[in-house]
């Protein structure tokens, strides 16, 4: 087993975060019963579904449903998206003021062309001055508050248009607690592997904690990443969706305590329900269960199911027919081992090319140039 390197305990700003593990912030995922699921397994810090700062400073009613926290929510984390400075520091002070949120997390590493193509996203730290506005006044607005604010971004827009140390450098200028790195590029989008390497580049570049994220899928993982960058922690995205588990293993890891077994369907199948109940708690029964489907495939993936039975579970409707599927496994089958260390989520094959506006890579300036519309229809990154 990977050893753990020995190091301060990962601290952003008043906020402590122990054992220094994220569950990243996921568009549909991660909501207040997601969130819930993944601290009572262990994780350090549970970020709250991506929000737009438009839709905050609007006071857009669907934005504000995605602001509810369950009661054991010690540190309410919120990452925010936006491309105008000065409505990023008007929805920071909302979020600060009017939630008690205690952690935001500002958003450059989305790689879907819908947003790229209107100069948002991963697209965005090209354009130094306006990444620099943005943390500078985002900052600045969390700070009467004591909320610390960190950001995310990607290596750069692909291998010859990087932008992560000088991200790393405004970051730390701006005032930032730390900055997370998903070591891909705009370009390889989900697909290919992390580049490890990048994280412990960044790492000696700035003074600030940096958190590394990408191919994250087990335990071990999270300590050879922090052993070979020196990185004050992870941030775990697709690795823990059907295994909320995995950070019951990360914190295990990190206390040096032996890995606990794996479960078995039984075991799996106690879990699905377990979400099922948070997700009927937070939003009621039926909208419940049609929100856990798409989690279905993930938690029984490589496990011997049966065609018709996974097809059922994944059209499940309330839970006592829920009750009734699960009845149906076999609780004593093992965890199927050969899905250990493989990938889960979005996947795919890097793009021939990323779409930018007409221009952008002219200039590493972008001025008063207006772009918002890069902040429609945003997914996270």
């Amino acid at each position: 087993m990977q050893q753990l390197v020995q190091q301060s305990p990962l601290r952003l700003g008043p906020v402590e975060v122990d054992p220094p593990v994220v569950l990243a912030p996921m568009a549909g995922i991660t909501n207040a019963a997601y969130r819930q699921l993944c601290r009572e397994q262990g994780a350090g810090l549970y970020v709250c579904e991506m929000i737009t700062s438009r839709g905050i400073v609007e006071r857009i009613p669907r934005t504000f449903s995605m602001l509810r926290f369950d009661p054991g929510e010690s540190v309410r984390s919120v990452q925010l998206y936006g491309v105008d400075a000065d409505v990023m520091a008007k929805a920071t002070t909302i979020l600060c003021a009017e939630f008690g949120v205690n952690h935001v997390d500002l958003n450059f590493g989305c790689p879907v062309p819908k947003v790229t193509r209107r100069g948002g996203g991963g697209a965005l730290p090209w354009k130094r001055d306006r990444l620099a506005a943005i943390l500078t006044a985002t900052v600045k607005a969390a700070q009467p508050y004591g909320v610390p604010v960190t950001m995310k971004t990607r290596i750069g827009i692909d291998a010859e248009h990087e932008t992560f140390l000088d991200a790393g450098r405004i970051a730390a200028d701006a005032g930032c607690a730390a900055i997370a790195l998903h070591a891909r590029t705009v370009k390889q989008a989900y697909g290919g592997h992390a580049d490890w390497d990048r994280i412990a580049e960044l790492v000696a570049a700035t003074d600030i904690p940096v958190l590394g994220n990408g191919d994250i899928w087990e335990a071990p993982d999270a300590l050879a990443m922090m052993a070979r960058t020196g990185c004050a922690g992870v941030v775990i995205g697709r690795g823990c969706l059907g295994r909320p588990w995995l950070f019951r293993d990360l914190a295990a890891a990190f206390a040096g305590e032996p890995a606990p077994p794996l479960p078995n369907l039984g075991e799996v199948a106690a879990m699905v329900y377990r979400h099922a109940e948070l997700l009927a708690g937070l939003d009621g029964e039926a909208h419940g269960m049609r929100d856990l489907r798409k989690h279905m495939a993930w938690y029984f993936k490589g496990f011997p199911v049966g065609a018709e039975l996974r097809r059922s579970l994944a059209m499940v409707s309330a839970l006592d027919e829920l009750r009734g599927l699960l009845d149906q496994l076999d609780p004593t089958l093992e965890f199927p081992s050969a899905e250990l260390g493989s990938p889960r989520g979005r996947q795919g094959s890097p793009r021939d090319r990323v779409v930018l506006p007409y221009g952008w890579l002219d200039s590493e300036c972008l001025g008063d140039a207006d772009i918002a519309d890069a902040e429609s229809d945003v997914s996270g990154g």
